[in-house]
């Protein structure tokens, strides 16, 4: 609202369109709102860091440059099916370094904000009181649900945003790490958006790749985008399985370093005695 408020815009007005420097605008008084309010019951009502919300700096490379991938494999892999299938055609490109730098600054600040909320803090605090996996799914639906007053927002986006949350949280409650999700959200809208040309949870951006629908359906999500479509659902499940496959394995190494399955050989030797 503040943010709004600096603008000259009416708040009240949530479908407002807006260009680029007002949204950037806007998700910077977001992440700071984000910051202040959490920083304060992180502080004095669970008396822990900011830090230990995620922010570890241990493997923060290598967790960004997956998140990265991931995001830019599911995307590049749903905008290529979907021109395969003529559900979209690909219409030319668009070269603006400006608006894509402009587009690298706002989805840096949404992922920032969005992840340290809903899994910094909220995902983390639930899973202190609930089962890691039930932790996840509430807090899925909680993320699906910030959505609703999105333009065009549907019954398979908000499946395919539970999912997303989902998605993004499954790595943390693994890691307590916040790294790849972040990673990994500003991966997702922003070839989603800037690169591949699909409307942003409802919202138009600019892109690098102009396209086109033959029809708005559920195959290629309409106006909500990639987000709103039944191939999305069907990727991020895909996605889902794989992560949780390989954290799975992962914690089962580890568990087998702590604890060995066989008792090692001794080198003791005891001496008989009559």
């Amino acid at each position: 609202m503040a943010g709004y408020l600096v603008l000259g815009l009416d708040p009240s007005n949530y479908h407002l369109e807006k260009n680029p420097v007002q949204e950037i605008v806007i998700a910077l008084f977001t992440l700071g709102g984000t910051i202040v309010t959490v920083g304060i019951f992180r502080r004095f009502i669970d008396q822990e860091t900011f830090q230990s919300m995620g922010f570890y700096l241990n493997g923060y490379r290598k967790e960004s440059i997956a998140g990265l991938g991931i995001g830019a494999l599911i995307m590049a892999t749903g905008f290529s099916a979907l021109v395969f299938f003529k559900e979209i055609q690909w219409t030319g490109t668009n070269v603006d370094l400006s608006n894509i730098l402009l587009g690298v600054v706002l989805f840096v600040l949404v992922a920032l904000s969005e992840e340290l909320l809903l899994r910094g803090y909220v995902l983390n605090n639930l899973m202190k009181s609930m089962h890691r996996m039930a932790a996840l799914l509430v807090s899925s639906v909680f993320f699906s649900l910030l959505h609703i007053f999105n333009a065009n927002f549907s019954w398979i986006g908000f499946c395919n945003i539970i999912l997303a949350g989902i998605l993004l949280g499954l790595p943390y409650i693994y890691t307590k790490s916040l790294w790849l999700p972040i990673a990994l959200h500003f991966s997702w809208n922003f070839f989603q958006g800037i690169v591949f040309g699909f409307n942003v949870s409802g919202h138009v951006t600019y892109s690098l790749l102009t396209q086109s629908r033959t029809a708005d359906n559920i195959w290629n999500g309409g106006k909500f985008g990639f987000e709103g479509s039944a191939l999305s659902l069907v990727f991020q499940a895909i996605a889902i399985f794989f992560l949780w496959r390989y954290y799975s394995k992962k914690s089962e190494l580890k568990i087998e370093t702590v604890i060995p399955t066989t008792i090692p050989p001794t080198n003791i030797q005891i001496d008989k005695q009559d």
